[in-house]
């Protein structure tokens, strides 16, 4: 690959991750960073992820090869106005964004179009700021890529080696259908946790009990529920189309079951489960997420002093880092008492094979 100039509009989370990636991986490449707030430009230079910083978008970016578009959306729309006249011939300007139409209609009005490859690295996490960016964040996740009609396909090509190189697995997509499958696999499932939440909330007694017993099924299909609102809102108001026609396609299906709960049609709720749990266990286990999955045993132990310290010397003088430890409450949908979460699949096979020969009996989840 040609040796090449990155520039960054925005570094927090996505924006720094991808910057990380990009110097772990492509060690000699020079990258331009701007960042509205100057703590995370300091950061970047201190880190050494960043060449040079700039506290404003301006000629110089005129040199870069690539420009990342990281910040909101109606932000993004404004920087690629302020680039038109800034960037060289062949720059090709890119985005993070999880919703893909309003940048490129933008892109379209600016007649940017022969510069312009809609980028969506599928990963993220909770927290944001390039304080918790880090560069493996993209390793193994998938990353969507929707160039325009005009862009040459050799930068098409560069681009998605790029990808490939920073460990992301690209894939080439319309923006067209990477916005309604996102509305129907990312954007919606947001939507419900959050109700499914707000659900208890509204309806839970003075005691609380329903917080207090809430099992560990409950906990992980609302755990998206925790993102950020401000970035939500600006995500559902981009892609609010594409959205609604799948909620009204999910308030039909729901309808349905309410239909069938009130009939007792018992056959048709086993049949909804079994095509569900049939279809579900097909998912690439491996495919990231907005939020990282979690590799978790649980294991069985005696409440006694010091039984969970036993553990956790066990793991560490062998080398396991653990993320989280825990107790469970309730366990309606959980085996084992002690709930171990770690950083990768090796580490949890690791750590069940290795208590497992200390003799305690051990239960994997997927």
């Amino acid at each position: 690959m040609r040796e090449l100039t990155f520039g960054f509009v925005g570094i927090g989370l996505i924006g720094g991750s991808v910057a990380k990636s990009i110097r772990r991986c492509m060690p000699s490449e020079k990258i331009i960073v701007y960042n509205r707030s100057a703590q995370a430009r300091v950061m970047a230079k201190h880190d050494g992820t960043a060449n040079i910083t700039v506290d404003a978008v301006d000629e110089r970016m005129g040199e870069c090869d690539y420009i990342f578009l990281c910040t909101p959306v109606e932000k993004n729309e404004e920087y690629l106005a302020l680039l038109k006249d800034i960037i060289k011939e062949d720059c090709i300007i890119t985005d993070v964004g999880s919703v893909k139409t309003n940048i490129h209609k933008a892109v379209e009005k600016l007649g940017l179009e022969a510069n312009f490859i809609g980028g969506h690295p599928m990963a993220g996490s909770e927290k944001t700021g390039y304080e918790n960016a880090n560069d493996r964040l993209l390793e193994n996740a998938y990353y969507a890529i929707t160039p325009t009609d005009k862009v040459p396909q050799s930068r098409v090509d560069e681009y998605t080696e790029i990808v490939s190189t920073i460990g992301a697995i690209p894939i080439n997509i319309s923006y067209e259908e990477h916005d309604r499958v996102v509305a129907t696999i990312s954007h919606l499932p947001h939507l419900i946790a959050s109700s499914l939440v707000n659900l208890v909330k509204h309806n839970d007694s003075k005691n609380e009990y329903m917080k207090t017993m809430a099992a560990g099924g409950f906990k992980d299909i609302t755990r998206i529920a925790s993102s950020s609102p401000e970035m939500w809102e600006q995500i559902c108001m981009t892609n609010n189309v594409n959205i609604s026609e799948m909620l009204d396609k999910y308030i039909s299906d729901l309808k349905d079951i309410k239909d069938e709960l009130d009939t007792k049609n018992g056959s048709a709720i086993y049949d909804l489960i079994s095509e569900s749990r049939d279809y579900r266990d097909n998912i690439d286990d491996h495919n990231n997420s907005v939020i990282n999955r979690s590799y978790r045993i649980y294991c069985d132990i005696i409440d006694e002093s010091g039984a969970i310290a036993t553990i956790a010397t066990i793991l560490a003088t062998n080398g396991i880092s653990i993320k989280n430890i825990g107790i469970i409450h309730n366990r309606e949908f959980d085996e084992g008492v002690l709930r171990i979460s770690f950083y990768d699949k090796e580490s949890s096979d690791s750590a069940a094979n290795l208590l497992e020969r200390h003799r305690y009996k051990i239960f994997k989840k997927d």
